[in-house]
């Protein structure tokens, strides 16, 4: 108890190295974490035992994955094998032991009220899905049921309102530097480097992402040339994501009518993504991503399936080569720097009238607490998604569809 309440100001020994960008700062910690690991470091440092230079590698470890169970085997397997090699006493283990309850009492997933929140970066800018107005609203419903810092990255126009049709700019991609979820949702922007180093240094972080529709064909690059690997035909957003832009079964009614029938792969059901979540029909016109040659791309799942109400590829006799029937939502990983694996949900129905079904706004949330590894956070009904506010967007569409003269909100 001495050591867990003075450890606070015990300064860290000379030599210790630097956490990873990636592990949550120290200054972000709550007092809880801070108390914990300060007295694994004046263990290692006053009695100079093995077993707490393992205890504070498997703490940051769980810091960064959250993964309870193995932590707990692997710290058990660690005092055995020190008592078994006589390295390690009785009253070390005691210690130990005490230590390893304090690392799972204060690092489990974060809390409204721990100092660890995590910060939720939306990077929007679309001409067609009114992206500008969805994904504010997805921030709100975040922000208020589980207290995420939450910033919403928009294409501006020069006077500082939303112009979703600036396809040079998205204001705010510095967030992304200290974000712990992006959630992108843009369609064919080419952005300059200052802007979009920021999304490759997220990528290298190995870091969680979620994607709507678009995002298939986030950039194209017609005047940076030199990030074409990354455009709508590049092969780099589909490693990432799954699958970059083919072709999709057609507009027929926009708004105005049902277009997929979204269903839940059935040896998927118990996913936590899926709590809650229920069929239903979307005005999104189905994607294809899948089928007839194409397959998602590495460790990819499908969760739902969607089948195209109305198809011009099927009026066309084409559904060999372009199915009916197509994965509208999966998860996957991704490599970063290091081989780290970093966690992907993705939808391709995001039409901006489908985010007024209770079951697509349960997806989407869901979605962003399961690629934090917030499973747990996910009720048995499913995530809270009762709107904050009023969700009223103007339908998809090109050209000045979007609602004009509107400035960023403060969320």
């Amino acid at each position: 108890n001495q050591h867990v309440l003075h450890a606070k100001n015990v300064p860290k020994p000379k030599g210790e190295a630097p956490a990873e960008p990636r592990v949550t700062r120290d200054s972000q910690l709550g007092e809880r974490q801070r108390m914990c690991r300060a007295s694994i470091v004046l263990q290692r440092k006053v009695r100079h035992d093995a077993p707490y230079d393992m205890l504070e590698s498997l703490y940051d470890n769980l810091r960064k994955k959250k993964d309870f169970e193995t932590f707990v085997a692997q710290s058990i397997q660690c005092v055995e094998t020190f008592v078994s090699q006589g390295t390690a006493t009785m009253k070390t283990c005691l210690i130990f032991a005490f230590a390893l309850t304090v690392c799972v009492a204060s690092a489990g997933p974060a809390r409204a009220d721990d100092g660890d929140v995590p910060h939720v970066v939306f990077v929007t800018g679309d001409e067609e899905y009114r992206s500008e107005e969805s994904m504010p609203m997805l921030a709100k419903i975040l922000k208020r049921d589980f207290g995420f810092q939450v910033t919403v990255c928009y294409s501006l126009a020069e006077d500082g309102t939303i112009d979703p049709n600036n396809v040079k700019s998205i204001t705010g991609m510095e967030a992304l530097d200290d974000a712990d979820l992006m959630v992108l949702f843009t369609r064919f922007r080419d952005l300059p480097d200052e802007q979009f180093n920021h999304f490759l240094k997220y990528v290298k972080s190995g870091k969680p992402i979620v994607g709507f529709r678009t995002a298939t064909h986030a950039f194209k690059f017609d005047s940076n040339k030199k990030h074409s690997d990354w455009g709508w035909h590049g092969e780099k957003i589909a490693e990432l994501l799954g699958q970059n832009w083919i072709t999709h079964h057609g507009h027929f009614g926009d708004g105005h009518q049902y277009l997929t029938d979204v269903t839940i792969v059935d040896d998927q059901k118990d996913h936590p993504i899926l709590r809650g979540v229920k069929p239903f029909k979307a005005y999104s016109w189905l994607y294809h991503v899948q089928g007839g040659g194409d397959e998602l791309r590495g460790d990819a799942q499908p969760l739902m399936m969607g089948h195209a109400l109305i198809s011009g590829h099927e009026k066309a006799g084409k559904t060999d080569r372009y199915p009916l029937d197509n994965p509208v939502a999966w998860t996957k990983t991704y490599a970063g720097e290091g081989n780290v694996r970093g966690r992907v949900f993705f939808s391709t129905t995001a039409h901006p009238f489908d985010f007024k079904d209770e079951s697509m706004r349960k997806l989407a949330i869901n979605g962003m607490l399961w690629a934090l590894g917030m499973e747990d956070r996910i009720p048995p009904e499913g995530a809270n998604v009762e709107i904050v506010g009023e969700y009223d967007p103007n339908n998809s569409g090109f050209g000045d569809k979007f609602k004009p003269n509107r400035k960023p909100e403060e969320i």
